[in-house]
């Protein structure tokens, strides 16, 4: 008990210097800005980047999740843009135009009851108008019974993501995606889909 009093007092004193010496730098508020700043590795780190980056790799995980090939498709990727799913398709890198790869993803993912892509601790570096974006994905893919036979439904991929964006006039935009899968369960199940799409 005293133990956990005298931490509770240490993380007080802290927190309370930590809130004076916040209130003495802090600048006016009319003087405030979101000009990015450049690290020790020669990168900038603009908060309001770092938070539409993020963002952007949640809208690209919503364009197959709600199946969105419409307008999202504008907000997240450069036309051309650059792909590279060697790890789990089998096919090396391509560069293709952004209604190619739409026709693709729309009949590959239309056998899909569901998909669910979760991607997390991003690791964000920004140099001018280029960034680069290395996340940890977990993405999990339901076909229908229709084509499992009665086996397994779901199609899980664990990797992670090496994605780069620039800033257009229209803001950050993906130019190249590249997954690594690290792992994957019933991997057969995407040759099923592959299948069912191109026979719609």
């Amino acid at each position: 008990m005293i133990y956990a009093t005298l931490c509770r007092n240490l993380y007080d004193r802290v927190s309370h210097k930590r809130m004076e010496l916040r209130e003495t730098t802090r600048p006016p508020h009319n003087e405030r800005s979101d000009v990015a700043t450049v690290n020790g590795d020669g990168f900038m780190n603009a908060p309001t980047d770092r938070a539409d980056l993020i963002e952007l790799l949640s809208r690209y995980a919503d364009i197959a999740d709600l199946k969105e090939f419409t307008e999202l498709p504008g907000l997240v990727f450069t036309d051309p843009l650059t792909l590279d799913f060697e790890s789990v398709a089998d096919i090396p890198p391509m560069t293709t135009p952004l209604d190619d790869y739409l026709e693709i993803i729309r009949a590959s993912f239309a056998p899909f009851t569901a998909t669910h892509h979760a991607i997390t601790g991003h690791v964000i570096g920004i140099d001018g108008d280029r960034a680069t974006i290395h996340a940890h994905v977990r993405a999990e893919h339901w076909l229908s019974e229709e084509f499992t036979g009665g086996g397994p439904n779901r199609w899980l991929v664990v990797g992670f993501y090496d994605n780069e964006a620039v800033r257009t006039a229209d803001g950050w935009r993906l130019d190249r995606v590249k997954l690594t899968a690290t792992y994957q369960e019933n991997a057969h199940l995407s040759g099923a889909a592959l299948a069912a799409g191109q026979a719609r």
